[in-house]
């Protein structure tokens, strides 16, 4: 990989100055959004669409998006106002696989093949350092979704059918737990904080606990590094069943999991990441799977990553991991900082406390008990400014998609004004905001997964020309980079609003009023350093709502930066707040007692 530029290695470059909690974070798979250059598209595979994975007809395999074009879009994502671009793996991928008649592609690059270097689809290290480069020009971090818990598909069972894809049926390996010298499964505290006892760590090397590993003839050297290439790097226990021992020995639908408590991965794996550090000067890693990695694996990790950042004179470097579960709580995620020592993780919890409130029909009590639960991670309210907060993703579908399966019966109308209202509370709570890519276009999917992965540049997937978008008339078989679209002026109004009011970013968040019902929902957030305090107001009801509020009780005037805002309090802490269906008010207190 080419070492950056001398002109965007400079150390007093201002954006390596902000806090994690100061970004405006893009997410954004590389494959869906412009391709800036047709002739990699096959990625340099020979043959049909089963060896190279180019197929644009296709939600499953690549589509054409790549480096040259995320580099040619920047100023629509810095207009947007967006500070830090998080993208899906960007590594070598093994190009498609699965059982015959129902293969796919890794476009979204969770297939590494090679950690070295960017997938042949999307360009090549130099144009990876030139994305790096000019993003950095602009003031935006880079900050890169990197996978430890599992590599590609390689890895077979002799156990398995003559086909060898059986794999991809979740239970035709099912996670073993047989042989062992007792005969009881493995301790599932084994090889945790401190725990390198030669028994629990000799039961994960015995492989009468595990299948029997085949590596076919034509992929016998096709991981680079070159260790990962030894089935011995590797548990070879079957598929997980996501409980007990299983989620973290277990292969995540049928891809080959890493050994992570052994030393040579463990180094191997903090000489991949530390080399993208400091070769390309990236601002951070989102870190897939977290959950299903040993928590020794972290404590090794994650301090190492620290040190090789503060070496390149990257500070702020920003690391947050998915801690993904059907019914999050901040109570399940804040153990992964806690437990596991993650600096940060995604917020599962505030994803779907603003589905029970914006989609389900509950009280905006549900908010007030997610930010009760602040005080569990480490670092307890101070570290949760930091974690990025999101509304939907490539796994869970669009937020858009979410409401629309919770209240089938929606108008677009009022869809629009639910998502943006949605936005709005994002960019304005506590948190990171992550902006899924093709939600400020006003996307709609069909479900999760493949569902949920639209291309920006003019689609010719079936699947997603029929979607029916909010706020255009546009299709996904047009071009959709419209900056005029209500989103987008929403999020680019709002993120304008955050860099010019430091209690939005780094501002404590104490909240001022809930209601058991859907209505209204307000924050005060306040940076202590210098004195500002901003008041956020939102009502998720589809009426006007009016309520007396708590406020400071030596405020004495307010100054309307959204909405409408009383010009005082009405007695000394308490004002009159009226909030329109779906609408919000942001209020700075511009006036105290002396």
């Amino acid at each position: 990989m080419p070492a950056r530029t001398d002109a965007a290695t400079m150390d007093d470059a201002a954006y390596l100055e902000r806090l994690p909690s100061e970004e405006v974070i893009y997410f954004v798979l590389p494959d869906r959004f412009e391709n800036g250059d047709t002739s990699n598209d096959t990625g340099g595979f020979e043959g049909g669409r089963l060896e190279h994975g180019f197929d644009p007809t296709h939600r499953g395999f690549f589509n054409g998006g790549d480096l040259a074009g995320l580099t040619s879009r920047l100023d629509y994502l810095e207009e947007l106002g967006i500070t830090a671009i998080w993208f899906a793996p960007i590594f070598q991928n093994k190009p498609v696989q699965g059982p015959p008649g129902d293969e796919s592609a890794g476009y979204h690059g969770y297939w590494v093949t090679d950690f070295t270097r960017p997938d042949s689809h999307f360009g090549t290290p130099e144009e990876f350092a030139t994305f790096v480069d000019a993003a950095h020009a602009r003031g935006m971090k880079v900050y890169m979704d990197i996978i430890t818990n599992h590599t590609a598909d390689v890895i077979r069972f002799a156990e398995g059918d003559e086909t060898g894809y059986a794999y991809r049926s979740q239970g035709d390996f099912p996670y073993s737990t047989r042989g062992g010298p007792d005969g009881a499964p493995i301790n599932e505290g084994f090889m945790g904080p401190g725990d390198s006892s030669e028994k629990n760590f000799a039961r994960l090397t015995d492989p009468t606990w595990a299948y029997t590993p085949v590596v076919p003839e034509a992929e016998r050297d096709v991981k680079v590094p070159a260790w990962l290439n030894d089935p011995i790097y590797y548990h070879n226990r079957g598929d997980t069943t996501f409980t007990g021992e299983s989620a973290r020995l277990g292969d995540f639908v049928g891809l080959d999991d890493l050994f992570t408590e052994h030393p040579r991965v463990r180094a191997g794996m903090i000489d991949i990441f530390c080399d993208w550090i400091t070769t390309t000067r990236v601002d951070g890693f989102r870190i897939d799977t977290a959950r299903h990695v040993d928590p020794g694996f972290w404590h090794e990790f994650i301090p190492a990553m620290e040190r090789c950042a503060d070496q390149a004179g990257i500070p702020n470097f920003h690391m947050f991991g998915e801690v993904f579960a059907e019914e999050p709580t901040a109570g399940y995620i804040a153990e992964y900082t806690r437990r596991d020592q993650l600096p940060a993780v995604l917020d599962f919890a505030f994803a779907s406390a603003m589905r029970e409130v914006l989609g389900r029909g509950q009280g905006t009590f549900i908010l007030n008990r997610l930010y009760d639960g602040d005080v569990l991670y480490e670092g307890g309210a101070d570290a949760a400014l930091n974690l990025p907060t999101f509304l939907g993703n490539h796994d869970l579908g669009r937020f858009s998609t979410l409401l629309k399966q919770d209240m089938p019966e929606i108008s677009q109308d009022e869809l629009l004004s639910r998502v943006m209202l949605g936005h709005a509370m994002m960019m304005s709570l506590r948190g990171s905001p992550t902006v899924y890519y093709g939600d400020e276009q006003g996307f709609v999917g069909d479900g999760n997964d493949q569902m949920a992965r639209e291309t920006l540049f003019p689609s010719l997937v079936d699947e997603y020309n029929d979607n029916d978008l909010i706020g255009t008339d546009a299709t996904t078989a047009e071009e959709n980079f419209d900056q005029t679209h209500p989103l987008y002026q929403l999020i680019a109004r709002f993120s304008q609003i955050r860099l010019s009011h430091p209690a939005l970013t780094r501002g404590h968040q104490m909240v001022r009023h809930y209601e058991q019902e859907p209505g209204l929902f307000a924050v005060s957030r306040v940076d202590e350093e210098g004195g500002q305090e901003v008041l956020a107001v939102f009502n998720t009801s589809g009426e006007e709502r009016s309520v007396n509020m708590w406020v400071p009780y030596d405020a004495r005037a307010f100054v309307a930066i959204e909405g409408d805002c009383p010009a005082a309090p009405t007695a000394p802490g308490s004002a009159a707040f009226t909030i329109p269906a779906f609408g919000w008010a942001l209020c700075r207190v511009s006036e105290r007692a002396e």
